[in-house]
């Protein structure tokens, strides 16, 4: 008779006992893990989709492109754009100053003891101001200030945050302390108050700077100079001129020519950006599509291949693409749907559509953004919104029910794990008893075949 092995019985009979159930929940774990991932993987492609949306158009910039032209003026402005805010048309532009960063040097500054050093206040143009304590200026603690350490003070007050910028420069055998603003344009011109300081040589240099660079404000004449309109802003990337970035660099002399600003219509840029719209969306299909795919020559169906909710999100978005904003829709503009679900552009048709009414095609586009949100990018953003929001969306509530079947599954295979071990040690006792009476019967036998040979 063969030997038994209680262990390896009992761990075999064991595993049948729980084998059905043991399979159930491992079916239902893998379920629920491959429903977490695909989830996961819709939440992806949505939040880049609608990425994607929020480059095309919010409040601040629409679909619609435009280009900014410049002829004349010489080298004072440097470089224009223009976005869908500008109304196309042609502008004079005259520069008469350019902004300009306020800097003003103190010379002949004494290293004073510390004890001359009160407090110093340093004011703005713009009417801010802040102090300077120059009694905690003395950093390597030899009992006198030194320019250095007057302008780490400046620099490091609590209240400056930028407003003005303090350093040393050393000419020869002449060292002077350097201010200059933070920023450009008048609010930042510089005055030292040093009537808090003790009276002496250095109260005397900090009251009497030179000023270097004068702070001033870039002026621009829409128009001829003095004639037309006066713009005037502080700083020379100049925005006076809604939708329209003008980057300056020199006044132009007295009595020349104004630059002229063409603003128009790019349609080559507008189609990149229509373009960008059809591969973000057709990425989006794409991802949908391998989400919801039901399986062929045996290949198992996707995790959403029978999801109606899934199938509903499609339709919206479907839905979305074929609305109609002002007596125009998508197709209007070039972009049609193909059987597949997919979207391409005409470019053609694109061209032809601009030319007849450029103004709608922002307003059939609209914009995204949580209040302002319009046209087809909004519903389509409203769409992908109603999946992706992390407090109550689609994802978020069946992400929030796959870990609670997740969390049922991890408890019901602890109890399965129990019942496997208490299976175990029954079959293993019944074994181990049968492999003890077995062992009995062995000795028994060898006792009797002795025995018989003896007699």
């Amino acid at each position: 008779m063969a030997e038994i092995d209680p262990a390896s019985m009992a761990s075999q009979l064991a595993n049948l006992y729980v084998a059905s159930a043991q399979k159930q929940l491992t079916t239902q774990s893998q379920s629920a893990q491959s429903t977490s991932t695909a989830l996961t993987k819709l939440q992806s492609a949505l939040s880049a989709f609608e990425t994607a949306l929020g480059g095309l158009a919010s409040r601040t910039t629409g679909v619609m492109q435009r280009s900014a032209t410049l002829t004349g003026g010489g080298t004072a402005i440097t470089a224009a754009s223009a976005t869908a805010k500008a109304a196309p048309g042609s502008h004079q532009l005259f520069v008469e100053q350019v902004a300009t960063v306020h800097q003003v040097a103190f010379e002949d500054l004494p290293a004073v003891p510390v004890a001359l050093g009160g407090p110093l206040v340093v004011q703005l143009g713009d009417g801010s101001s802040f102090s300077v304590d120059l009694t905690m200026a003395d950093q390597n603690s030899d009992g006198t200030i030194s320019h250095a350490e007057i302008a780490r003070a400046i620099n490091m007050a609590d209240d400056n945050g930028g407003k003005a910028v303090a350093s040393v420069v050393t000419s020869g055998t002449q060292t002077h302390l350097v201010l200059g603003a933070g920023s450009s344009g008048a609010d930042g011109a510089i005055t030292l108050d040093a009537s808090g300081l003790p009276a002496g040589a250095l109260k005397t240099a900090l009251s009497s700077g030179r000023e270097l660079v004068a702070a001033q404000d870039a002026v621009v004449w829409l128009g001829a100079q003095g004639t037309g309109i006066r713009l005037q802003q502080a700083s020379n990337t100049f925005t006076a001129i809604e939708g329209v970035t003008l980057t300056l660099a020199q006044p132009m002399a007295s009595g020349s020519a104004p630059a002229t600003l063409t603003v128009a219509n790019d349609n080559s840029a507008t189609a990149e950006k229509l373009q960008s719209f059809v591969t973000a969306y057709n990425t989006l299909e794409k991802a949908l599509d391998d989400l919801t795919a039901y399986g062929k020559e045996g290949a198992a169906s996707a995790v959403f291949a029978s999801d109606t909710g899934v199938r509903n999100l499609r339709t919206r978005l479907d839905n979305a693409l074929r609305m109609e904003v002002d007596g125009v829709r998508l197709m209007d503009f070039g972009i049609k749907t193909s059987r597949d679900g997919s979207i391409s552009l005409d470019k053609a048709k694109l061209d032809k559509a601009l030319a007849a009414n450029p103004e709608k095609l922002d307003a059939l586009f609209g914009n995204t953004g949580l209040t302002t949100a319009s046209g087809v990018l909004g519903a389509l953003q409203s769409v992908a919104d109603s999946w992706t929001d992390t407090s109550n969306g689609q994802i978020k509530r069946r992400q929030d029910t796959v870990q609670v079947t997740q969390k049922r599954i991890t408890q019901r295979q602890d109890r399965l794990e129990l019942q496997y071990e208490n299976a175990y040690q029954r079959y293993l006792a019944q074994f181990t008893r049968l492999q003890n009476l077995q062992a009995q019967m062995s000795e028994t036998s060898s006792l009797f075949s002795s025995l018989s040979t003896t007699t």
